[in-house]
This record gives structure tokens, C-alpha cells and sequence, in this order.
């Protein structure tokens, strides 16, 4: 489903003494070496300046698939969580994925901190069920939100943001929707949702909002159907296909400045996600 991936060579192992900044200037200068090599195979090999990649929400069902799709396609990666030995546990032993400890609702300035000298940000946080009602509002809004002034402190300029289709519910007509009434009583989420994104698009920084339908945890059991923005209200989605979604359009310059809405479905055909982002025309 997805185009295909440069070939990579393997990187050496850094010791885990190794200050994080240095760390992180190793990947970026590995990783542009890696690219470079693979130039002579790969004719977009120009296009692919992102080297080191930060993920926010790395050990979630849906970031630890980012994490990994990032690894395999060469990239220097340094995953963010609130929880350093369990991602350990969950994430991949990989001499080119660091570790740091990085809470979005702690506030802007811990983050930048977490987030400077990578290339990318990619956002796949997403609140915790809880008693607290405010829950989706402080990770899925103000959240992203600290995440977006970080980069931008920081002098990131590409930012990914996996969110939700039906968002914009109520402008579509959609606040009958059985789903649009369910995500919406669990603190209003998809309202925070939609908030952090008006502020993503005020930025400035080069963004590609993902809106994936109902995420599964099983293989994919379709092809990938991509759609503007305010288009889909019903469909699922492997997260499996929502990673790839996300870490493709840190390669396709075609997604540069775009809200995608993403679905699986068996009977659709299996297109190039480069043509599916290049086919979208943002409002």
C-alpha cells in the first residue's frame, strides 16, 4: 500500500552515555549519509531530507507502530513517553531509537528540551480513560498544543498529527452520529481534538493532519482510501496502516500543508499513498 522504501544500512551502536543532544546529532548525521547512499536506487532520494524524528505517544497502540515503521525506513528516532522502563519493554531494542521522558501536559518548556535537534515531530498522543472529565482536553488539546509551541521554540518545522475523522462533526452534519455522540461524551474529545488542530493550521509550521476512522488492532483487511478533509463519517482502519499514513508523509512533499481523512476498505485499489496525498486539494 505504501511507496516504496529506500534501501538503508545499518548504523553502528551508541553508548548509552552519550549526552542526548550528541545523540541526536549522530542520528541526523548517519541518517542524511544513509539517504545519500541510497540516492543511486531511489530517484526521490532528494526529496527525503528528514532524518531524525521525534514521536510523541511512542508506547500507544498506534505510536509503537509509528516508532517501528520509522526504524525500519531508516530514520533516527527518539521516542517520546511518560514512561521510560515500560518503553523499554514495549519498544524496539534499536541502536537508532533513544529514549526521553516527555509528558505534553507538563507545559512547553520540558518539551523543547525533549524535541530539539530533531527534524519531525510526530503526534499519536491520546488520552488515558479516567475519572478525570478534563482528561482529552489536557492531552488532546492543550497537549498537542505545548507539543506545537515546543517545536516552534525549538526551530522544528514539520509536524504530524494523527487525529480523528468527524472532528469537525457538527460543521458536517453529523452531530446524530452514533460516534460523534459516543467520542464527544468522554469529555468532549473530539471538540479538543478539532481546537488543537485549528492551532496546528495557525502555526506556521509545515503540518499534515491524519484523521484515521475506527482503529483496529488487526492486519489490514483493505487497501488505504484517503479523502479531504469533512468527507468521511464512518470506517475503519488498521493502525498499522494509520503509522504508515503518518511516516509517509514525512516523505512526500505532497502532504505538505493538508487535513487527510483515511479509511480501509477491501474493495478500494492499492494506490501509491505519494499519488493518494498528491490528489488532495486543501481548502
Amino acid at each position: 500500500m505504501a511507496s516504496a522504501v529506500c534501501g538503508v544500512t545499518a548504523r553502528p551502536h551508541l553508548p548509552s552515555a552519550v549526552p542526548a543532544a550528541a545523540r541526536k546529532l549522530f542520528f541526523r548525521c548517519r541518517a542524511a549519509s544513509t539517504m545519500n547512499e541510497a540516492s543511486a536506487s531511489s530517484p526521490d532520494a532528494e526529496e527525503k531530507k528528514t532524518t531524525t524524528v521525534f514521536v510523541a505517544g511512542s508506547t500507544g497502540r498506534t505510536g509503537k507502530r509509528v516508532v517501528e515503521k520509522l526504524l525500519a525506513k531508516g530514520f533516527g528516532v527518539v521516542a517520546g513517553t511518560t514512561d521510560v522502563s515500560r518503553a523499554r519493554g514495549s519498544l524496539p531494542q534499536d541502536p537508532n531509537l533513544q529514549l526521553v521522558r516527555a509528558d505534553v501536559t507538563e507545559g512547553v518548556d520540558k518539551l523543547v528540551e525533549a524535541v530539539r535537534g530533531v527534524d519531525a515531530v510526530v503526534c499519536a498522543t491520546g488520552f488515558r480513560r479516567s475519572f478525570d472529565p478534563f482528561a482529552p482536553w489536557k492531552v488532546d488539546n492543550f497537549g498537542t498544543v505545548n507539543l506545537v509551541e515546543a517545536c516552534r521554540k525549538a526551530g522544528v518545522t514539520r509536524f504530524v498529527l494523527i487525529s480523528s475523522i468527524l472532528v469537525n462533526g457538527a460543521a458536517m452534519g453529523q452531530l446524530l452520529n452514533p460516534a460523534y455522540i459516543v467520542l464527544n461524551l468522554l469529555g468532549l474529545t473530539l471538540v479538543a481534538k478539532l481546537q488543537a488542530e485549528n492551532h496546528i493550521r495557525k502555526s506556521g509550521i509545515n503540518y499534515t493532519i491524519v484523521r484515521p476512522g475506527g482503529l483496529t488492532d488487526q492486519p489490514p483487511t483493505g487497501n488505504i482510501v484517503m479523502e479531504p478533509e469533512d468527507t468521511l463519517y464512518s470506517g475503519s482502519i488498521s493502525r498499522s496502516q494509520v503509522a504508515e499514513v503518518a511516516v509517509e508523509a514525512l516523505l512526500c512533499p505532497e502532504s505538505s500543508y493538508k487535513v487527510v481523512e483515511i479509511i480501509a476498505r477491501a474493495d478500494a485499489p492499492n494506490r501509491p499513498l505519494k499519488d493518494m496525498y498528491a490528489a488532495i486539494k486543501q481548502n
